[in-house]
């Protein structure tokens, strides 16, 4: 295949692949202006970190819940990981093993139970919903033997350097997403892609399926472990329960970023969009005086226009 012949068609994979973004990124901007309009502050240094040190958990977990979803899959022990990764974060960066031994701890936790449940999944045959709905109950119970009340220790240089008022966040997630790009040029990354859209042509093919989705659960557990660890350092302290909302907000932002439920639809990027039109929307109904209660229900008419729209919109072509 020559030079040119290969260039047109990874362009026809993008451009299929991003069918549907732009009106995405159309709206993305239109939140963003409207928040800059309404609290300026934004614009300067501390409070663009304060914003990305917000967004930055939700656009991990998006992440973590994404990359199931193009596998075909899905996962409910996201919250419980979150929280499971704070309290692992709180209880041992204190002791012989400091900082980096508490990371390592908090990212090895995140890759063996996402491993686990990977393999129960995929060589148990069992739905994906099922089993890490029991896995939530039990990474849940976890959290709370290892840390019963909020508490623990977290350093004070780490919360300044991960949530002070430098961009950090910012540049940890442009280094994510650029690992990210490195990892769909491999044929593991590329495996998920087409074991989530096509499983029987893809093991045809000689991509090993059950692999790709036991590497996709560890991958997604460690993102989730790690924004745990994030939003301890954010806090001060792990909190055995603070990663609940997490659960429905990784699948409502990847949802909105076009992620779909059956796997092989969708992209990382639309996902992080997602997210950030997610953390953007709150932001701005918080700015214009929403209540709590209005704020949930403009939420999820947004969350369903947003999913029904492009869906009528192609049922429609289709008909032409």
């Amino acid at each position: 295949m020559s030079t040119i012949s290969s260039s047109r068609l990874y362009g026809s994979i993008q451009l299929r692949r991003n069918r549907g973004l732009a009106g995405l990124y159309l709206v993305v901007a239109a939140f963003l202006i409207l928040y800059a309009l309404l609290f300026p502050g934004i614009l300067t240094i501390g409070g663009f970190s304060k914003f990305t040190q917000n967004w930055f958990p939700l656009a991990l977990v998006t992440m973590a819940q994404a990359l199931l979803m193009l596998n075909g899959g899905i996962t409910l022990a996201i919250g419980p990981l979150v929280s499971l990764g704070a309290v692992i974060a709180a209880t041992t960066m204190q002791g012989a093993l400091g900082v980096p031994g508490g990371i390592v701890a908090v990212a090895l936790a995140g890759l063996s139970i996402g491993a686990v449940i990977g393999a129960i999944v995929t060589h148990l045959r069992l739905p994906a919903i099922i089993v890490t709905l029991a896995g939530s109950f039990i990474i849940g119970g976890v959290a709370l033997i290892l840390l019963p009340r909020p508490g623990g220790f977290i350093p004070d240089w780490l919360s300044t350097v991960l949530a002070g008022h430098t961009p950090v966040a910012f540049l940890l997630l442009v280094a994510i997403l650029m690992l990210w790009k490195v990892f769909l040029a491999t044929p593991l990354g590329l495996g998920i892609y087409a074991a989530g859209d096509n499983p029987v042509g893809a093991f045809r093919s000689g991509v090993p399926v059950e692999r790709v989705k036991v590497a996709a659960f560890a991958l997604s557990g460690l993102l989730s472990a790690l924004a745990g660890l994030f939003v301890a350092a954010q806090t001060g302290s792990g909190d055995p329960v603070i990663g609940t909302p997490f659960t429905l907000n990784s699948i409502a932002a990847a949802v909105l970023g076009g992620v779909g439920f059956l796997g092989g639809k969708g992209t990382m990027r639309g996902a992080i969009c997602g997210s950030l039109l997610l953390s953007v929307m709150i932001n701005v109904m918080f700015f214009l005086g929403f209540p709590p209660v209005a704020q949930y229900v403009a939420q999820g008419l947004i969350i369903v226009g947003a999913v029904a729209v492009p869906e009528l919109l192609g049922a429609r072509r289709a008909k032409r």
